[in-house]
């Protein structure tokens, strides 16, 4: 099953975004080993690199790991890359605080992609941060063709320093395209594999403190490098009333509100080039600088003793777009106009998120959700939509694998008031294995009184559908050893009995099995065993119609969550008690609908039935 593909020649001009740059870059730079865990905005990058024959590529089950794999092919010589989300840089910071004092011996990249403007992130924050804790170089891509040169010059000037190098991506230079210019391929000879040597690869107390001048040392070679890159450069104009500084997708923003003002471009922003900094601020009347998302250069600017705007006009966070900028920067003017286009917002139809028709998680939150005198804890996931409507079934989600801690935490501190509330977890099965594990240990170690609904789609759904070691299939679709999560939560030490593997598309026995097991003390685990209905393990049903005649508009069906029921019109009505109700006829989009039974499962009337014309045998009902 492994697709492979076959690479165009140097000299390819290519229709490319930075993600797929980055990728052809790690082949073009001879690198051995590529890991990763998925996560938006930087997924597609360990993707695109999967299809090259001859680099070894893995999705790890965390950050950390990912970044471990990259490490251990580096100190054997051979070049080695990871890619993670920001907030996966959290995860993985612990191997990479002590790999700033080992250095490297291959050249070792890791991409880190800022999700600016919260596309599908809990948080947003600047990996520009790991540069100055990390005493760590960092190149910042304002395009796709700078990801490619970029990727192909950190791995040489990894090597040249001994120091991972940080490429830095937003949301925005991962998935726009433009053309990039294919370079030569590079032929990276290994020496002679791993090297003993203790005093550098073995990090305890006494080791580590004879690095730390190395590391100094290195910064102050890294800061002369900084001030001499090409990538970092000073585009003059003859206007000088208004100079930029920026860097990323930050610079293409400027460039577009402000194409005649002259504009300092950081490519390699850290350390940041001081000198060249100060001469630039010499040639303008007013400088500004525009960086997403937090003010680091800002700061640092005014540490030297020069004045400048940044994040006293312009929005803390957030995409800096030229609709941004042009309003923000505003009070510069007319003292300092700024030569600018004139840009008109865009306006654009609100799409909130849901969930797909039929998906698993569906059955999970209807349930849920008529569930009383309940704390639910929820984790990151395409799950995590569970907390909108119509199920309002998630009471937190804080980061990858708390839905654990916080379930224990929520039972331990429990008072007299709410002695009988109960207390559900929600984790996925590729969160699971990422953070959740360690959490159920604790609640198991602690005697913690929680139900942990594990729901397993076979899938990273969120991020595309990727595998992991719970559908035994590896990166390329081959087959791999897969995890039986009851056997796996048994040897942790749940009870046998405790365990229950459903389907969820059942809904009385989804509904019996957590009231039962949220009524009894102790820790247990519901596993569902539902494939993503967008992966080849869905196998689709004949879909299903509302009789419109039978239809009693009690709007059941609806609650379910279903994006392919529709409301087609709604009426007033008088129950015999003198309530007034409204009530909710429906249609369904055959179309999308892949019949899953859940809202037939909802329907009194029975008003819901196969399309008929679709029938090639028997429906079975499941009442």
């Amino acid at each position: 099953m492994t697709k492979t593909l076959s690479p165009p020649p140097a000299g390819t001009r290519i229709l490319m975004s930075g993600n797929e740059a980055v990728a052809r870059a790690i082949w073009d730079s001879g690198a051995r080993v590529a890991s990763a865990y998925p996560g938006t905005p930087s997924t597609e990058i360990l993707e695109y690199i999967s299809l090259y024959s001859d680099i070894y590529a893995e999705w790890s089950v965390n950050e950390k790991v990912s970044l471990e794999v990259a490490i251990g092919a580096s100190l054997t010589g051979a070049r080695a890359f990871c890619a993670m989300k920001h907030v996966g840089l959290n995860v993985a910071s612990d191997a990479l605080m002590t790999l700033t004092l080992t250095g490297v011996v291959g050249g070792l990249v890791i991409a880190v992609a800022d999700d600016v403007g919260f596309s599908s992130s809990q948080n947003e924050q600047d990996s520009r941060y790991w540069g100055r804790f990390a005493h760590l170089p960092i190149f910042e891509p304002s395009d796709s063709q700078e990801a490619y040169v970029m990727t192909k010059a950190a791995f040489a000037l990894s090597e040249r320093f001994a120091a991972p190098v940080i490429l830095r991506m937003t949301a925005r230079i991962c998935h726009v395209k433009c053309v990039v210019d294919i370079g030569e391929r590079e032929t990276h000879r290994v020496a002679e594999g791993f090297v003993k040597d203790p005093a550098r690869w073995v990090m305890v107390p006494g080791n580590a403190k004879h690095r730390v001048p190395k590391m100094l040392a290195r910064d102050r070679s890294l800061r002369e490098a900084s001030e001499n890159s090409p990538f970092n450069i000073i585009e003059n104009s003859n206007d000088r009333r208004v100079g930029f500084i920026a860097s990323g997708a930050a610079y293409m923003h400027v460039r577009e509100a402000y194409p005649n003002a002259p504009i300092l471009k950081l490519g390699f922003s850290c350390p940041p080039p001081i000198a060249m900094i100060r001469r630039f601020s010499k040639q303008v009347d007013t400088l500004v600088v525009v960086e997403e998302t937090e003010p680091l250069i800002e700061t640092e600017i005014r540490a030297i003793g020069i004045a400048v705007h940044g994040k006293d006009l312009l929005p803390a966070n957030g995409e800096l777009s030229a609709t941004v900028l042009r309003p923000a920067l505003a009070p510069l003017s007319p003292s300092a106009a700024i030569s600018q286009n004139t840009i008109e917002p865009q306006t654009v139809f609100p799409r909130p998120p849901t969930m797909c028709a039929a998906c698993p998680h569906l059955g999970i939150y209807y349930t849920l959700s008529q569930m009383r005198n309940t704390n639910i804890s929820g984790d990151i996931g395409c799950y995590t939509l569970g907390a909108g409507q119509p199920w309002n079934a998630l009471d937190t989600c804080i980061s990858m694998g708390a839905s654990m801690g916080v379930a224990l935490g929520m039972d331990k501190a429990r008072g007299a008031d709410d002695e009988n509330k109960k207390i559900v977890a929600v984790i996925g099965d590729s969160t699971f294995m990422h953070m959740g594990m360690q959490g159920l240990l604790d609640i198991i170690y602690n005697r913690g009184n929680v139900t942990i609904l594990l729901l397993d789609n076979r899938a990273v759904g969120m991020t595309g559908g990727q595998n992991n070691p719970g559908n035994g299939r590896d990166i390329h679709g081959n087959a791999a050893p897969r995890i039986d999560f009851a056997k796996l939560v048994e040897a942790f030490g749940v009870d046998p009995e405790r365990i229950h593997v459903v389907n969820s598309y059942e809904l009385p026995v989804l509904f019996k099995t957590l009231r039962e097991e949220t009524k009894k003390t102790g820790v247990s685990v519901i596993i569902t065993n539902q494939p993503c209905v967008l992966i080849s393990d869905y196998v689709k049903q004949t879909p299903y119609e509302v009789e419109e005649s039978l239809c009693t508009g009690c709007g059941n069906c609806v609650d379910v969550g279903c994006p392919a029921i529709h409301v087609i019109r709604r009426e007033k009505a008088v129950k015999p008690s003198g309530k007034e109700v409204e009530l909710s006829f429906v249609e369904i989009e055959t179309v999308a609908c892949t019949g899953c039974n859940l809202c037939v499962q909802t329907c009194a009337p029975k008003a819901i039935r196969h399309v008929v014309s679709m029938l090639q045998n028997e429906p079975v009902t499941i009442s």
